[in-house]
């Protein structure tokens, strides 16, 4: 398991109306190779509305069809949530990631 990693998750929530989501892994590897149980997550969505803290990704990253990683909705999640490995996010893309990531928390240079 590894940060840029996509992972598609059943029932991520009552409130989801889909019955699978998929998830970027956020977490720096430290945490994520830790005794820690839960890791920050990213959910996937087939829309796209231009926001700067959206970042677009599709079948170069193992999704059917595009969509975006949105980075306003982050969550925890059990790594044992994790199993359905789907694909990883590029250099360039954990790259956009690390962009969209500081615009939606407000971190600066």
């Amino acid at each position: 398991m590894k940060r840029g990693e996509l992972y598609r998750v059943a029932s991520p929530s009552a409130r989801d109306p889909k019955k699978f989501r998929v998830f970027v892994i956020l977490s720096r590897q430290v945490l994520i190779d830790s005794r820690f149980s839960t890791v920050v997550c990213a959910p996937i969505y087939s829309t796209h509305d231009g926001l700067s803290t959206q970042v677009l990704v599709g079948v170069n990253e193992g999704l059917r069809h595009d969509s975006s990683i949105h980075c306003d909705e982050l969550v925890s999640l059990p790594k044992s949530f994790l199993t359905n490995f789907v694909g990883s996010l590029s250099p360039q893309k954990i790259e956009e990631l690390n962009s969209a990531l500081s615009i939606a928390l407000d971190i600066r240079d």
